[in-house]
């Protein structure tokens, strides 16, 4: 199967480099008010991100666009000239924070996204810090889901599952890792999930017989 030159070339990481360099180059972007917020933050963040990322790209790009609705698997998505198509998921996190768990895709889109070898489902993770209403970017990564370490990766129970980052301070990669091994992985993850969510559900079935039981003895 070929391969993203992108990502089984290091290319990535020149696309990490000038992700942190774009945003900090811009000016101070971010109000008093506005710098306390973190969806603020993230909103602006991800709008410079989206307006300068195809000219970080220059002739890696075919197609580009960042059109896209807030519930969609993307933030921006380009085409290359290989022909592999990136579905680029755009996240933030404040370091400062103790504790952040993103979604980041439902594991049923994933796997029919994955049906086809030339889609690439990319997380752009950006860290930073805040200074008064300086924001200061710390570190960018760029990586296909199959780069993520299962180590630092959860499922929520939201529809068929949704795949997470456990703690957005912990992000472990690893690099050119086989989307083959990484899916047979989460199959293992799912097939083990999935029992668990099922006893749940037996528990709260049994629950609400016993509620029913209650309120169907008591006078109207």
């Amino acid at each position: 199967m070929n391969r993203s030159k992108i990502f089984y070339a290091d290319e990535y990481r020149k696309l990490e480099a000038a992700i942190v360099s774009l945003l900090k180059s811009e000016p101070d972007f971010m109000s008093l008010r506005t710098a306390a917020s973190t969806r603020a933050v993230g909103d602006a963040i991800q709008d410079i991100i989206c307006n300068g990322f195809q000219a970080i790209l220059g002739d890696l790009c075919l197609e580009y666009s960042a059109q896209f609705a807030r519930r969609s698997m993307a933030d921006l998505a380009f085409k290359d000239r290989d022909g592999f198509y990136y579905v680029v998921d755009v996240k933030t996190h404040r370091l400062e924070t103790a504790f952040n768990m993103p979604n980041l895709t439902s594991v049923e889109r994933l796997a029919r996204f994955y049906e086809d070898d030339t889609n690439y489902f990319v997380v752009l993770m950006v860290q930073y810090g805040i200074e008064g209403i300086k924001i200061e970017v710390k570190d960018a990564h760029f990586v296909p889901i199959e780069f993520l370490d299962w180590g630092c990766l959860t499922i929520g129970a939201l529809g068929w599952g949704q795949i997470q980052i456990a703690n957005a301070n912990i992000i472990k990669t690893n690099a050119q890792y086989s989307r083959k091994k990484w899916m047979l992985e989460l199959c293992s993850v799912m097939l083990e999930f999935y029992p668990k969510e099922i006893a749940k559900i037996g528990d709260r079935i049994a629950y609400f017989e016993r509620v029913q039981k209650v309120w169907q003895q008591k006078p109207d």
